[in-house]
């Protein structure tokens, strides 16, 4: 995998930005990796990066970090900035837009609220939605968000692209991929992501059956993710093609992913769908909607569903794997898709560097 050159720009002296990593205390999900891997002082070299944690893991301490603490803190140090990769900040910052910077996912929380649950409905909605009402800084995971953004925040406001370098987070590697059967006994789906109305896994358990039906072979489809909310959890449960993996550690995550044959992604919408481009160090072809936000994050790697229906789609994936050589071509795909994605990534890690430099330097005292 060729390595992608990084660029270290310069930096004004004064710059001190904190991040707040009061909810990097939880679980290692991947609001909580982009955090680490994006808004580490690595990443973000040569300015000053401060990060602001929670001082234990439970729920009362992480509140009492972002609701108490970091506005105190903020009040003692009026000359510099803050950015905001996790949760919805305090109210104080939104009453503070232009000393803050909050990185923006995804949207769902004010666009899909019947997807979420009552802690997203009544806790985090209204404190993202203040935010984006009164934030004057933005950073975006993708320019699909960055379109979504635009129909809530003020137009005035600066909406900068920072999409994440995607590692080979599980130590793939391609293996004997391109010397497997083009037409195994047995095939095996995955998919990866906690399990929820908006992941749509239900369908994707449908489109699996409808392919075994197809194909006149086994079809399994396995998941990884922790059990969400909402009413797929039963429904999953229920069928005997599905195999609920739950969370699990990187290496079990790895030999899922390497025995899988194909990547499925049924979700109604996506800010990223990170996984997607992970994947693709082990050379396996991903197949998604055709939306805009996974075109953009497989480019042409990727095989779009046109689907109305699960025996549509499954009709469409069997025409893909139909072609003998479709493993080799998937795995000289999802390579050049990875160096295309991170070439990206590194291009906006410049210019994040740069835009952050200059909001910090302009609060820093003796500023011009």
């Amino acid at each position: 995998m060729p390595v992608i050159q990084q660029t270290k720009p310069q930096v004004a002296p004064k710059a001190v930005i904190n991040v707040d990593y009061t909810h990097v205390a939880r679980r290692a999900s991947g609001i909580e990796r982009i955090t680490v891997e994006q808004f580490s002082g690595q990443a973000l070299s040569p300015l000053q990066v401060k990060t602001y944690a929670a001082s234990s893991r439970k729920r009362i301490s992480i509140l009492l970090a972002q609701m108490v603490g970091l506005p105190l803190h903020a009040l003692c140090n009026p000359g510099q900035l803050y950015v905001f990769p996790g949760f919805p900040p305090s109210p104080y910052f939104s009453f503070d837009g232009t000393r803050s910077v909050l990185f923006v996912h995804d949207l769902f929380l004010l666009s899909r609220r019947g997807d979420l649950n009552n802690v997203g409905k009544y806790y985090m909605a209204p404190l993202f939605r203040l935010a984006i009402n009164r934030f004057r800084h933005f950073l975006v995971n993708s320019a699909t968000t960055a379109r979504a953004l635009r129909a809530y925040c003020d137009p005035s406001a600066s909406i900068v692209p920072f999409r994440p370098f995607v590692r080979n987070v599980f130590a793939l590697s391609e293996d004997d991929r391109t010397s497997r059967p083009a037409f195994p006994k047995r095939l095996r789906i995955v998919s990866i992501g906690t399990i929820e109305p908006r992941k749509n896994f239900a369908e994707a358990a449908q489109i699996c059956e409808a392919l075994a039906k197809r194909l006149g072979r086994e079809v399994e489809f396995h998941i990884i993710g922790r059990l969400g909310w909402g009413p797929d959890i039963s429904y999953l449960r229920s069928r005997t093609n599905v195999i609920l993996h739950g969370y699990v550690d990187d290496a079990t995550a790895r030999s899922i992913i390497s025995t899988s044959d194909l990547m499925l992604c049924t979700s109604h919408d996506e800010g990223l769908c990170l996984p997607m481009i992970e994947v693709q160090y082990s050379g396996m072809p991903v197949i998604a909607p055709d939306k805009g936000v996974f075109r953009e994050v497989l480019g042409t790697s990727g095989v779009f569903l046109t689907h109305r229906s699960p025996e549509q789609a499954a009709n469409q994936i069997a025409d893909f794997i139909a072609a003998p050589l479709w493993r080799v071509t998937s795995v000289i795909a999802a390579t050049d898709n990875i160096v295309r994605w991170n070439t990206i990534a590194e291009g906006d890690r410049v210019n994040v560097i740069s835009f952050l430099s200059r909001l910090a330097s302009h609060l820093a005292p003796g500023s011009a």
